[in-house]
């Protein structure tokens, strides 16, 4: 395992053969997470509480075509494995009980045709607490050591948070970034990150 610590902290992904292969990128979050009060935000995840928290995973993208979208469940937008973007949402997880958390899949058979891809996660009901949520993003691809990024630095009230920086490294491997940063929405997140997108009000 590579934990990435630092933001701005880098490394390269390892490939066998000629491709990447499939690249899982899985946020979760740990039930064991240190000053979590019976009945508080962990519990809302589990489906223990009222309070109906859903924490969602997401990613902008841009293609070498210049293409540029989003793949999350709000919208309805899980995009394809097997087409353009080359990048699917597995599924929502409204309630957090999924012990698998959500996981966005990356075909790495086409790096030629991805350019970059901003992981993020966003709140999309219940209090913006991330202090309490300890979350951990794993990324794999299967041919080399897993990759984490832990949400250990936290903005509480902001409901985006941008977990890390893929890029295309001469069509050979991604580049695995850590930000972990937060911001007001995913306009914000868009303009810092200079994505150029237009972003409306949506649901799921």
């Amino acid at each position: 395992m590579i934990e990435l610590k630092k933001k701005g902290e880098s490394i390269n992904l390892s490939k066998k053969g000629s491709n990447l292969g499939e690249i899982l990128v899985n946020l979760n979050w740990n039930q064991n997470g240190a000053g979590v009060k019976k009945g508080g935000f962990l519990s809302s995840l589990l489906g223990s509480s009222k309070s109906n928290l859903d924490l969602d995973l997401g990613c902008l993208y841009e293609l070498s075509s210049g293409e540029k979208g989003c793949v999350q469940a709000l919208g309805n937008a899980f995009g394809s494995l097997t087409s353009l973007p080359y990048i699917k949402l597995d599924h929502d997880d409204r309630t957090g009980s999924s012990t698998e958390g959500e996981t966005l899949r990356i075909n790495g058979v086409h790096i030629k045709d991805i350019k970059r891809v901003l992981v993020y996660a966003f709140i999309y009901e219940g209090a913006a607490k991330w202090s309490e949520a300890d979350g951990i993003v794993k990324l794999t691809n299967g041919t080399g050591e897993e990759i984490v990024v832990k949400l250990n630095e936290h903005r509480n009230g902001q409901i985006v948070c941008a977990i890390a920086m893929i890029e295309n490294e001469n069509d050979e491997t991604f580049s695995v970034k850590r930000l972990v940063e937060y911001y007001q929405g995913h306009a914000q997140m868009d303009k810092a990150h200079n994505w150029g997108m237009s972003w409306k009000a949506g649901s799921k």
